[in-house]
């Protein structure tokens, strides 16, 4: 769940930022919670104020963004959302610097070990001594209100992350599914895992 404190937020940087996927605006934002710190990479596109824009909240997954892995569905995600803004001209990517759900990239590569060995993904987590899930949610909420953004069409699968940016104060106006679909049986199991141990919504 969400914890309670407050994060302060320093926006870093912002420059244009031309993509395959259309021109935005990158943003560098930091926030500090309880000592500890958190970053994220911002893309936006058009104007964020007015009408709910759409969002995209992103854990990074070095594995899966950079060198394609098909354990996961995560670039297959990033795509889709990085397309759904396109189409519409106006929205907000927000990337999170939250390896495998927060336990970091070396943890994640002894998770992905155990998941050889039969563990699933929660298993694995739970194994080494994590929760399944680690990541909160304030610095998006902070990022959003920074923007003057109020209430968001949320791209997500996630319900903690509708949760959280409720808690925190953002209207969910709607939550448009973000679903590619899985192009290998590791990534059906990944999903399969996602709908039955975390509460995901998804079509399987």
């Amino acid at each position: 769940m969400e914890a309670s404190s407050e994060i302060a937020l320093r926006h870093v940087a912002d420059a244009d930022f031309p993509s395959e996927f259309g021109q935005f605006r990158i943003h560098g934002f930091e926030g500090v919670r309880d000592g500890a710190r958190d970053e994220a990479a911002v893309l936006v596109m058009g104007e964020p104020q007015g009408p709910p824009p759409l969002v995209r909240i992103h854990s990074q997954c070095f594995t899966g963004d950079v060198f394609h892995s098909l354990r996961c569905d995560c670039r297959a995600q990033l795509e889709l959302a990085l397309e759904a803004v396109a189409a519409e001209g106006r929205g907000i990517i927000i990337y999170e610097m939250k390896e495998g759900r927060g336990i970091g990239l070396m943890n994640k590569l002894r998770a992905y070990s155990l998941q050889d060995q039969g563990a699933d993904t929660v298993e694995a987590n739970e194994r080494l001594g994590f929760e399944p899930d680690l990541r909160v949610y304030q610095l998006p909420a902070a990022i959003l209100r920074y923007f003057g953004v109020a209430e968001v069409r949320l791209l997500t699968n996630n319900p903690d992350k509708i949760a959280a940016l409720e808690q925190a104060g953002i209207r969910v106006a709607e939550r448009i599914p973000c679903q590619p679909k899985p192009r290998t049986h590791h990534a059906v199991r990944y999903l399969k895992t996602k709908k039955r141990r975390m509460g995901h919504l998804l079509e399987l």
